[in-house]
């Protein structure tokens, strides 16, 4: 048996509990004999209500010894509080496995647990976790991260994430893809994988640009020059150049650009497709030419991409 401890604080955050809780009951039902036991703990038991005003009944934290003790993000006062603090402090000793969803980190970082580590939370609040603990390597960008034996895991969904994460270290991937698959959310993001897509990054405000921006990842393998863009666009080219460096703050070749970088990071996490093929596939005229996009946007090549997701799979 695996025991699971899910720590939570008043106004915490109810999608970074019921999300993982979800994730590791429904891979009970994939492996035989229910292998994870679950428990909601807090620092007293009792009642704790969360930020949606949802009442949760919880463990005292002393009252088991557990294999993984996941810390739920919410509001970060209760994480200064010394009983609190100390009740991190213990359960993180006793286990095998420490992990934090959202502003979990906050906590973790309070009790001392992420000094030297590399570490992520929600990217919203990454700037104050890094200002507030500087011994921390905050990383902003990242979905989850693995320090050793310490997880942490940016907002919301991104507990999910984590959560598949650590079943597939336990009983492999196809049993973490059968439990993705129930959940009906994607197998599996990468924790290298950015916290935003491209698209939403740009946010334009009007259609015309949306559409113009759905166009081009429709299309990525052919070329994409303003023209062609901006007929998707409905809109002269005049009109759709200053339209779309208005709305997205880059031109149209910067974002085609930036739109492919996307792509070919996601081809390059899923599988041992040859650097030279993707870079055909996502529309990008030469490998060098690609490699020379992911230094600008991202300060490496795109081998890096491979290198950290052959470190995840090791851990």
């Amino acid at each position: 048996m695996h025991q699971i401890g899910l720590f939570v604080c008043p106004n915490h955050q109810t999608l970074d509990l019921a999300g993982p809780l979800a994730a590791f009951e429904k891979a009970n039902g994939f492996v035989e004999g229910n292998p994870y036991r679950l428990a909601v703990i807090s620092e007293f038991g009792g009642t704790v209500v969360g930020s949606a005003g949802v009442p949760i009944q919880t463990q005292p934290f002393r009252s088991m010894t557990f294999d993984t003790v996941i810390f739920v993000g919410g509001g970060i006062g209760p994480f200064q509080e010394p009983g609190v603090i100390a009740a991190a402090k213990d359960l993180a000793a006793r286990a095998a496995r420490v992990a934090s969803v959202c502003t979990g980190a906050f906590l973790l970082a309070e009790a001392g647990l992420l000094d030297g580590r590399r570490a992520t939370t929600h990217w919203r609040l990454a700037p104050e976790l890094q200002q507030r603990y500087p011994l921390v390597r905050v990383e902003a960008d990242r979905i989850f991260i693995s320090d050793n034996n310490i997880w942490t895991s940016a907002g919301i969904s991104a507990g999910i994430d984590l959560a598949l994460a650590l079943i597939e270290i336990d009983f492999g991937t196809e049993i973490a893809r059968e439990v993705a698959r129930e959940l009906v959310v994607p197998y599996r993001r990468s924790g290298g994988q950015s916290q935003f897509s491209a698209m939403s990054q740009m946010e334009p405000d009007s259609d015309r640009i949306r559409m113009a921006l759905a166009f081009a990842c429709v299309h990525l393998v052919e070329p994409l020059p303003i023209e062609r863009l901006a007929e998707a666009a409905r809109l002269s080219v005049r009109q759709f150049g200053r339209a779309f460096r208005r709305e997205t703050g880059e031109t149209p070749a910067k974002a085609v650009e930036r739109l492919r970088v996307e792509a070919a990071s996601i081809r390059l996490r899923s599988g041992a497709e040859p650097i030279e093929q993707i870079a055909k596939a996502v529309g990008f005229t030469d490998p060098e030419r690609m490699r020379r996009a992911f230094v600008k946007l991202h300060g490496h090549p795109p081998q890096a991409i491979r290198r950290a997701k052959r470190q995840e799979n090791a851990v």
